[in-house]
């Protein structure tokens, strides 16, 4: 069995829908609230083995759009789960939805890492987006969260919308840098089925405008000391995301509450996206069972997303062969488009933004062949 140290909570509840927003979601109903916790605390009881866990994600949705009543009996639940004491706990909030009550609250509960919903400081865009800040709420709320204790803040930054430019752009990582947060992720528009701005036929911006403000991004941050560590993100050293490596270490972990997904034991499972269902206790939609070329497909499409790479020994040590042995592998070096330094194999810089061109290219292979011709 492999170990699980990680955990994913999901808190579906909003205050409003942004025009983007393809998560589980639905609008905040108190009466709602108390019975989805009721099925979230039997989920976790039914499903957690009670191992120690390194890194818990409390995601949404919009986990700070609960109460503070809610949020004393959501950390009841959470308490449940057995914790390492340097535990990363992050809590998922809205500048609209946190106040200094909310920011105490979670601090003295153990919350060590918030990720703040900003996506632009631009009116206009906060505006098109549908979210409800304002520049001013946000750098103040920040600072405010700063004051009460926290030392690992993340901030969410959208771009490649189709009314921003370059300039807007570079205002908003300007704010961002000055407020002096350690970690920032950064999200090209996606627009997907049934979301505000897929059904009102939005088209996206021009490829190259999303290369030139990615370049921006990461030319910016670079110059101010953030250490790109994976394709979206960004932290000042020692801040990286432990969670998140989680998935891009393709490593096991717990998905829990409606729309949450999970990985044990080479099972890939989400759990259904009806509130009622999952009232009811009827937690899982589907489960995958990986087959061993799945597995090795998820180890290079997830591990090459991270800028140091695969680390070569700890592939040959989980999968009992070389990566260097496939001859896509090959094959991609040769064309520099991938290279190894200091034991792992990663993406070269002058092809990150054609990742996913890359990645294709580990589809479908069959990974049994390379290891039993070993």
């Amino acid at each position: 069995m492999n170990s699980i140290k990680s955990a994913y909570i999901h808190i579906p509840f909003c205050n409003s829908i942004c025009s983007y927003c393809d998560f589980c979601k639905i609008y905040y109903n108190s009466d709602i609230v108390s019975n989805y916790l009721n099925a979230l605390e039997k989920e976790i009881k039914l499903k957690y083995n009670y191992e120690k866990l390194n890194t818990i994600y409390i995601g949404g949705g919009t986990p700070s759009s609960l109460n503070i009543k809610e949020l004393e009996k959501l950390f009841k639940i959470i308490d449940i789960l057995n914790k390492e004491d340097n535990c990363e706990i992050t809590f998922e909030c809205n500048i609209d939805s946190i106040d200094l009550e909310k920011l105490e609250f979670l601090y003295k509960r153990g919350v060590n890492r918030l990720s703040i919903g900003i996506e632009s400081f631009n009116s206009e865009i906060i505006k098109y987006l549908n979210r409800k800040h304002t520049k001013e709420e946000a750098i103040k709320k920040i600072k405010l969260a700063k004051k009460v204790g926290f030392k690992n803040i993340n901030v969410d930054l959208m771009y490649a919308i189709p009314i921003e430019d370059k300039y807007i752009l570079k205002d908003d990582l300007n704010y961002i840098i000055s407020m002096d947060v350690e970690h920032i992720s950064t999200y090209s528009l996606i627009i997907e089925p049934h979301t505000v701005l897929y059904n009102k036929k939005v088209n996206y911006i021009d490829e190259e405008i999303d290369f030139e403000m990615y370049k921006l991004i990461c030319d910016t941050l670079k110059e101010n000391n953030y250490i790109h560590y994976e394709i979206s993100n960004f932290a000042k050293d020692g801040y990286e995301a432990k969670h998140n490596l989680v998935y891009w270490n393709n490593m096991n972990y717990y998905g829990f509450g409606v729309g949450a997904s999970g990985y044990i034991n080479n099972v890939r499972y989400d759990n259904t996206r009806s509130i009622n269902k999952y009232i009811n206790g009827n937690y899982v939609l589907n489960e995958d069972i990986l087959d061993f070329n799945t597995i090795v497909e998820n180890e290079f499409i997830l591990g090459l997303r991270k800028l140091n790479g695969i680390n070569l020994f700890e592939f040959e040590k989980k999968y009992n062969f070389k990566a260097t042995d496939i001859p896509i592998v090959q094959t991609l070096i040769k064309e520099k488009k991938i290279n190894i330094k200091n034991g792992y194999l990663y993406i070269c810089s002058n092809f990150i933004y054609q990742e996913n061109s890359i990645l294709l290219e580990f589809l479908d292979i069959n990974y049994e062949i390379v290891k039993n011709s070993n």
